[in-house]
């Protein structure tokens, strides 16, 4: 009986410690700027991330493939312009034929599905899509203003 109230205590004990330390003011925290970036307490929020897959069509004409990918990379640009896409990139070919991710500064499956509307290559079955909701860092977005200027080329 001892036994168990040592355990109890020092489990009480430790949870307190862990609780106290998890409830550390951050000294460089910016309520403006969470505030904008629509930041929970822990500085997260909720996103959708995409896995795109290969999909049923296999197209094989070069001019029509082109065409659906030009459509693919100008639905992207028109997501990052309008602030809902913060992450996009092709993966390694892997044995779940996964073909990339996009990250989107969205809240439901409903907002993805609209942001995905307009990919040709979605629409045309080139790309199955598999959709999660993802708790990431909301500073994510954040990273977009520098990514504009490295790049020295766009495909």
């Amino acid at each position: 009986m001892k036994r168990i109230k040592f355990i109890l205590l020092f489990t009480l004990f430790l949870s307190g410690v862990m609780f106290t330390s998890a409830q550390t003011p951050n000294p460089n925290y910016d309520a403006a700027l969470a505030a904008t970036l629509n930041a929970d307490d822990s500085g997260m929020k909720m996103y959708v991330l995409v896995i795109l897959k290969t999909g049923s069509n296999h197209v094989v004409d070069k001019a029509k493939r082109d065409s659906l990918f030009a459509g693919h990379f100008a639905n992207i640009n028109r997501l990052v312009g309008l602030k809902k896409l913060v992450v996009a990139g092709p993966l390694k070919k892997n044995e779940q034929t996964y073909r990339g991710i996009f990250i989107l500064d969205v809240s439901t499956f409903e907002e993805a599905k609209a942001c995905l509307d307009a990919d040709p290559t979605i629409k045309e079955k080139v790309f199955d899509v598999e959709l999660f909701q993802w708790y990431g860092s909301a500073a994510l977005p954040e990273y977009l203003p520098a990514a504009d200027k490295i790049w020295k080329t766009k495909p």
